[in-house]
């Protein structure tokens, strides 16, 4: 097939062109702001006290540095920092397990099925709903005429407010990634993910105390989470989700992703997953280079006539919410009527 075979000498320019060579330089100064923000959240306190104004600054430089170190963890599970695999496993325990208490292999276990089968239903844990939300135009019609109502869908985008983006990390993956640990005894995940509460404990509990050490923990997530989830499924919800319809590699990356504009703002809130196209396609590339692997790839789709979406971060959020509302008013419909 002609679309495959030009996607393979895509692949190969990238190649050719250095663009699957992570930058020490780059990704060296990204976790230093990291921890940089972990010492600045210290030194508010140390300095400034306890006082409300500095335990919020505190909780908000917190927040920033988890959300960020989210996005680092995401680059040294996809190998894309160091040239070989065990240098990038180390990277990808010592962030997501010391800097986030989280687990690696929990982590690429749900990752990698969703990039094999982006949007697609039983093989993409990430739009597995437990029975929440209904997504897409095919679930909620399935949903409804089997007279399906586990909750009210046809309000899932107004509660999503309430039980997304507040609980996904607090509860859902905070229990979840425990409980695989210690299911699985992956011991030393767990090892990792202790020395962070370890750390973080023994930082904040002389000026909180250990009820106030939770509460900062809590909130913490709380923020980490909703920005999370926003950014995550900005580029997914409001696309094709389905059963599987064995496309190739092209067209079945295209159908569940979308872009958001580029501005270094963007680049910085998302962990370059503005270009989730880019990154769909190429797994292994280093984020940096996205930008320069995006012409090329949008020349490709044209030629093709595959759609290559783009668009404000601001219309990717809306978009999530009016793909919920569409997805519930399609379960109503057929719950009542099919």
């Amino acid at each position: 097939m002609e679309q495959v075979e030009d996607f393979q000498k895509l692949r190969k320019t990238a190649e050719d062109m250095g663009l699957f060579k992570g930058s020490v330089v780059f990704f060296g100064l990204y976790l230093s702001h990291i921890l940089v923000l972990e010492v600045l959240a210290w030194a508010t306190l140390n300095y400034l006290g306890t006082g409300w104004i500095p335990t919020i600054i505190t909780i908000l430089l917190l927040s920033i540095s988890q959300a960020q170190a989210g996005w680092l963890q995401h680059d040294f599970g996809h190998l894309s920092v160091f040239k070989t695999s065990k240098w990038n496993h180390i990277g990808h325990k010592f962030v997501i397990g010391h800097l986030k208490g989280a687990s690696a292999n929990w982590w690429n276990h749900r990752h990698f099925q969703h990039h094999a089968k982006p949007n697609i239903f039983s093989k993409d844990p990430d739009v597995n709903m437990v029975h929440i939300f209904v997504l897409g135009d095919t679930q909620p019609v399935e949903y409804g005429k089997k007279k399906l109502k586990y909750l009210p869908y046809n309000h899932q985008h107004q509660y999503f407010f309430l039980i997304g983006p507040p609980l996904l990390i607090p509860v859902y993956f905070t229990v979840q990634i425990m409980k695989t640990m210690i299911t699985r005894k992956d011991w030393v995940d767990l090892a990792w993910s202790l020395s962070y509460y370890t750390r973080f404990f023994f930082t904040f509990v002389p000026y909180f105390g250990v009820l106030g050490s939770i509460a900062l923990l809590t909130t913490v997530r709380f923020i980490e989470s909703h920005w999370f989830v926003w950014v995550t499924q900005m580029n997914h919800i409001p696309m094709e989700i389905d059963h599987e319809k064995y496309r190739d590699w092209l067209g079945s990356q295209l159908a569940a992703t979308c872009n958001i504009e580029q501005s270094f703002f963007n680049d910085w809130f998302s962990g370059h997953l503005n270009f989730q196209i880019e990154h769909h396609l190429f797994p292994t590339m280093p984020r940096h280079n996205y930008y320069k692997i995006a012409p090329f790839v949008r020349s490709l789709c044209k030629k093709y006539e595959v759609l290559y979406e783009e668009k404000p971060m601001w219309k990717a959020f809306t978009d999530i919410i009016g793909s919920l509302r569409k997805s519930g008013d399609l379960w109503l419909d057929a719950y009542l009527h099919k």
